[in-house]
C-alpha cells in the first residue's frame, strides 16, 4: 500500500477559506456579468460561510456543561 501524503497546515482553516473567497471575489471582479462570474461569487460566499462557522464551532460559548 503507497504511504499517504501528509501535509501540515501553516494557516488555519479559517485564514485559508479567507483568502480563497477574497482570490474567488477579485477573479470575478475582472469579468463581464455572467454565469461565469455568478459562479465565482457563489464560491466566495461559500467559502466565507465555511470561515465564519469554522469560527462558531470553535467559540467558547458553545462548549458542553461540565458534569460532575
Amino acid at each position: 500500500m503507497a504511504e499517504r501524503r501528509r501535509v501540515k497546515q501553516v494557516r488555519s482553516l479559517e485564514e485559508r477559506l479567507a483568502d480563497q473567497a477574497a482570490k474567488l471575489k477579485e477573479q470575478a471582479a475582472n469579468l463581464p456579468a455572467g454565469a461565469e462570474r455568478e459562479k465565482l461569487l457563489r464560491k466566495a460566499r461559500l467559502a466565507e460561510t465555511g470561515a465564519h462557522l469554522s469560527d462558531w464551532i470553535t467559540s467558547p460559548g458553545l462548549r458542553p456543561p461540565k458534569l460532575t
